[in-house]
């Protein structure tokens, strides 16, 4: 089953999306957000798939990818992991840094702002090019209401949604926040999500259980830029990630789990671009990392005023999963 919110309101009215994304159905009849259909997931999602057979026999309204806002326009919880250690480990190795050895056995998590996340065709508004403006790719998961303490195995039973998401960063601003030792703020500004959240049944046997099993395809300015495979180098899967961040207080229904940057190696070493025959990265941050390990400084510079950046994922016949996040940088002028 496939679902998006479509912009009104703060929190989008939702909608049951057709399986070729061409379609739509409104479900507000059953929930009139995405929220409110996870608050009680259970008793709503029968009513939601008898909308979705109904949907595949014909009929429904045309569905605009552009008209989306955010599947969950705004979340209790949005916790992003870093569970391709391959991605840190590179980062940290440009710098200078030790890799601890808890790295590969405990996963890195932040709590990202999840009030205000940017629709998956919106721009993306930036007050000042010299921040460092980057993309990265990654992969999501939606719980519903997990208790504090579960264990990885019994936390994927707790994943409804599975998204992608563009998890905008400002490199620039990063060294400055974590000098401080508290963590990201402002170098981590408004979040864009996928047009449709699908449960993990949609990916049949691209989904492991725990990880999907799909190239993650991003470009920049419409060139190919990565297509690393989200089921491989994942040193936590998603049940490990959402267990990691229950350890200590439960879930709420609604909960955003990220996997972090989608980082493959190649001949267990960096990867390399698409152009020299790798897979190439999911954020500009990971190839300037390369380049500085390789030629003591980078090349490749973050993005620019009217820089566009695509992800999405597709399915084994080459068909679009989850839709098509597509924005362009712009400059923000300031409140109005």
């Amino acid at each position: 089953m496939k679902l998006a919110s479509l912009k009104g309101g703060r929190d989008g009215t939702l909608v049951v999306v057709s399986k070729d994304l061409t379609r739509c159905a409104s479900a507000t009849s059953v929930a009139p957000t995405m929220q409110a259909a996870l608050d009680d997931w259970a008793n709503i999602r029968p009513a939601l798939v008898s909308i979705a057979s109904d949907l595949e026999a014909g009929g429904g309204d045309p569905f605009r990818q552009e008209d989306c806002a955010s599947p969950l326009p705004r979340a209790f919880q949005w916790a992003d992991g870093s569970a391709y250690v391959n991605h840190v480990e590179l980062v940290r190795k440009a710098r200078g840094a030790e890799m601890p050895a808890t790295f590969w056995t405990d996963p890195l998590m932040y709590q990202g702002g999840s009030d205000s996340f940017i629709g998956p065709r919106d721009d993306i508004p930036v007050g000042d090019e010299a921040w460092g403006i980057d993309f990265e790719a990654e992969v999501t998961v939606v719980t519903d209401d997990v208790p504090m303490g579960i264990s990885a195995v019994d936390a994927v039973d707790h994943i409804i949604l599975i998204m992608l998401v563009n998890d905008v960063s400002l490199r620039g601003l990063i060294p400055g926040e974590l000098a401080k030792g508290f963590g990201f703020f402002q170098s981590k500004p408004s979040s864009a999500f996928s047009p449709v959240a699908i449960t993990p049944d949609e990916l049949g046997e691209s989904w492991n259980g725990a990880k999907v099993e799909l190239p993650l395809l991003s470009f920049l300015n419409d060139t190919a830029f990565g297509k690393p495979e989200a089921g491989v180098d994942m040193t936590f899967d998603f049940g490990q990630l959402v267990a990691h961040a229950a350890k200590t207080r439960p879930l709420a229904a609604g909960a955003i789990i990220g996997s972090g940057t989608v980082s493959n190696k190649l001949d267990n070493g960096p990867g390399k671009p698409i152009r020299d025959g790798g897979v190439g990265y999911s954020c500009i941050a990971e190839i300037r990392t390369i380049e500085t390990i390789n030629d003591g400084k980078p090349s490749t510079s973050f993005m620019n005023f009217g820089d566009r950046v695509r992800i999405e994922m597709n399915d084994k016949n080459g068909r679009s999963v989850f839709g098509t996040i597509d924005q362009v940088i712009t400059k923000y002028e300031g409140a109005s």
